[in-house]
């Protein structure tokens, strides 16, 4: 038994060193090591040994297997290596060859301005509050001084999802939400989305940015309303920059105000941009409606407050002499590169 593993061992040695694929090597293995394989057939008989024969048989055996095992392993590794240094000559790669040009992407106007806006605020010490843009009634029109069939409604064609939640038609939710949970005083801006059922055209679009603050707090007058939207006015547009205030209505303030400025195109004089007039509608603000601060749990008669918005894709427009909205919607690279 002694000299049939040595020719097994032999064997297998000649036998896998010829072998040049792994499809060879496995079935070489199996005709050596398998079930069926020379070597278990040796060991198989080794019930007919000795006591004394069995120990020294069985050690050679698997000196046998151990020694088979190996040439397979290192067949293996070099068949491994081979086929990587061919893989690596088929995939040769040029690098002298001109790479393609990535396409860098580019801040839009509206991010730009945005950005610029929320340093100003932050600079006179206000946060930035966020909120739900699919958004209750309840935060969107009623707590505002708006009820249910109020025809401010109608005038901002709102998106219902059914009767009591709409995607929000102004960033005020966020205000009330603010009002509710968080300590007075309150000093903040809301910038975000918006949403109303407008026919997309050159100054209309059923998605726009809003930017709206709110200050609450002992004392607060239309004089501090005043002089802040006065100082973020300046830093936006120049130093020259005049301001004015037009009576307004508004549900959830009173009194009400339109801000208006004068034009950055002409200084006033009257152009195009503002159709002779020589100021632009800017901003709507006033002192925040007593009803509204109740409807928070807001003592009107200890608190006072204001509140502003203003649609920032009209600020961008205005700035940049862009007279299409659907533009800053469109994600042209070519457009947006001349910013």
């Amino acid at each position: 038994m002694r000299e049939k593993l040595e020719e097994i061992k032999k064997a297998a040695v000649i036998e896998l060193k010829e072998a040049v694929s792994k499809e060879e090597l496995e079935s070489l293995k199996i005709k050596f090591l398998g079930k069926k394989g020379e070597l278990t057939k040796i060991l198989r008989g080794m019930g007919g040994l000795s006591k004394e024969e069995r120990p020294e048989i069985g050690k050679i055996a698997n000196e046998v297997r151990e020694k088979i095992e190996g040439i397979i392993s290192e067949g293996l590794d070099k068949i491994k290596q081979i086929e990587t240094e061919q893989k690596l000559k088929n995939e040769v790669i040029d690098i002298s060859m001109p790479g393609k040009k990535q396409i860098i992407g580019h801040r839009n106007p509206l991010d730009i301005t945005l950005r610029k806006t929320e340093d100003i605020f932050l600079a006179m010490g206000f946060t930035v509050e966020d909120g739900p843009e699919v958004e209750y009634d309840k935060y969107n029109f009623e707590m505002l001084n708006i009820p249910k069939n109020h025809p401010a409604r109608g005038e901002q064609d709102t998106f219902y999802i059914d009767d009591n939640i709409v995607l929000r038609t102004q960033t005020s939710p966020v205000q009330i939400r603010t009002m509710l949970n968080q300590k007075l005083p309150i000093k903040m801006i809301s910038p975000g989305k918006v949403y109303r059922s407008d026919a997309a055209d050159a100054t209309h679009s059923p998605i726009f940015y809003q930017v709206e603050g709110l200050v609450v707090d002992k004392g607060i007058t239309f004089a501090d309303m005043k002089g802040t939207l006065e100082m973020y006015i300046k830093k936006m547009f120049g130093e020259n920059v005049k301001t004015k205030f037009r009576p307004h209505h508004f549900p959830f303030t009173e009194p009400s105000a339109e801000l208006d400025i004068s034009c950055f195109a002409c200084g006033g004089d009257g152009c195009t941009v503002c159709k002779g007039e020589g100021f632009i509608e800017m901003y709507g603000c006033g002192m925040v409606h007593p009803n509204v601060l109740r409807n928070c749990g807001i003592d009107p008669e200890v608190y006072s407050g204001f509140a502003f918005g203003v649609g920032l894709d009209r600020i961008v427009m205005q700035t940049l002499g862009i007279d299409d909205i659907r533009q800053l919607y469109e994600s042209d690279m070519k457009f947006l590169k001349q910013f």
